[in-house]
């Protein structure tokens, strides 16, 4: 009688597949199966012997023990897709099943490292957003602003403001041009996780991602996962999350004294110190009166003719924020040898790249036996009690948490 895979979870199966963009049928084919035999052993009917396996493994580059890994269960938020109408079922599928291993990471830091608490704004909304005129998304936009006192100028650091107050963000490669970001606002621990794709993405654009998805997370987490599927609701709630994000990065105030002439100049002479794109700025004086539709007309004339469309001017200047909490935990518990290389990986029966991209640690940490990080001034604290602090955090620096007692 042939031997099985003891422990083997079929649903691991599926969900390495999916997240590796694999169709079940071209998974037969790598591995000399029958489209049906793959699909018996994702279902738990049968369950593959040692050989077919380790073909298995290598073909989906898995690590055998992560076949035979518990699936956490926990209920679920609505995840917000920016672009996912565009998006294809396998490109969101993809997303989710990393974004699933991202959680597992953090679950495993969670055990060692307390990180900030989440601080979000209680803000008198509707349960129906439908609700809400556009010129109340931008007084909650400049609420949420004074409830992190960031005033009416620009923000240095958007990603650190979120990490600050408790948003879990990472950055990934999400797969398809047409999903740019996503977040899950989770009902159990009241957090925030944010992930923003990498692909095509400048900094501009992944500012306004972040901030379109902190507009979600304020605006429409009591809206069900299947208004999201209904695509006259969902425009309208990107439409509100667009103008959440334009507000809270850019306030009308402020605009209004600096844009003082509708050429595509003097956006240009902007950009930096703002860090929006052009092209957000022509939307959003075009959405605040600041010019008529034809001048908005001639203004897109003018940025397609110079071929600014995914290439503005300083794109290649201004640098993607990146995430700090994860990578920084990594470092603080390998430093102070709470942790070995060895111990993440058996803990963590993931590929060592996909932990390395998906908690943004240097390449080679763990999927290479190489000297560890070249570390950076160490920022978090070991401090046995959470460090008492006021109850607002700036937007620059990460601030210290402690490991857990």
């Amino acid at each position: 009688m042939k031997k099985g895979t003891p422990g083997f979870i079929g649903s691991r199966l599926r969900e390495a597949r999916e997240a590796r963009g694999i169709t079940a049928m071209s998974l037969a084919d790598i591995v000399g199966l029958t489209r049906s035999a793959i699909s018996l052993y994702e279902l738990g009917g049968k369950t593959p012997s040692p050989e077919i396996m380790k073909r298995i493994s290598h073909a989906l580059q898995m690590p055998e023990s992560y076949f035979r890994y518990p699936i956490r269960q926990r209920k679920q938020g609505t995840i917000f897709y920016r672009s996912m109408m565009a998006a294809t079922k396998s490109a969101r599928k993809r997303a989710e099943h990393r974004y699933a291993w991202l959680r597992e990471i953090i679950y495993y830091l969670r055990a060692h490292v307390q990180f900030p608490s989440p601080r979000f704004p209680q803000l008198d909304i509707p349960y129906d957003p439908m609700l809400l005129s556009m010129d109340q998304i931008e007084e909650l936009a400049m609420a949420t602003r004074r409830f992190y006192n960031l005033g009416v100028g620009p923000m240095p650091n958007l990603v650190a403001l979120l990490e600050n107050n408790g948003v879990i963000v990472a950055l990934d490669e999400l797969g398809a041009d047409t999903l740019d970001s996503f977040s899950e606002f989770d009902p159990e621990d009241q957090v925030l996780y944010m992930v923003l794709g990498t692909e095509n993405a400048s900094a501009v654009r992944s500012r306004f991602d972040a901030a379109h998805e902190l507009g979600h997370a304020i605006l429409h987490k009591n809206v069900s996962v299947s208004r999201f599927g209904r695509p006259a609701e969902y425009k309208l709630f990107e439409a509100q999350a667009h103008r959440f994000a334009a507000g809270f990065l850019l306030p009308a105030e402020s605009f209004a004294s600096e844009f003082y002439s509708a050429t595509l100049e003097s956006l240009q002479a902007i950009k930096s110190k703002w860090k929006v794109s052009i092209a957000m700025m022509i939307v959003r004086a075009h959405d605040l009166g600041f010019i008529s539709d034809d001048t908005a007309k001639k203004l897109w004339i003018g940025y397609s003719r110079r071929r600014w469309r995914g290439n503005e001017p300083l794109d290649d200047k201004l640098l993607q924020e990146q995430p700090r909490i994860l990578p920084l935990s990594f470092q603080l518990l390998l430093e102070k040898r709470i942790i070995t290389k060895e111990n993440v990986l058996a803990s963590l029966p993931f590929n060592p790249i996909d932990i390395e991209k998906l908690a943004g640690l240097n390449p080679g940490l763990f999927s290479e036996k190489s000297p560890d990080l070249d570390p950076p001034v160490v920022i978090l604290s070991l401090n046995k009690s959470t460090a008492k602090t006021s109850a607002t955090y700036g937007n620059g620096d990460i601030v210290p948490f402690p490991l857990k007692k």
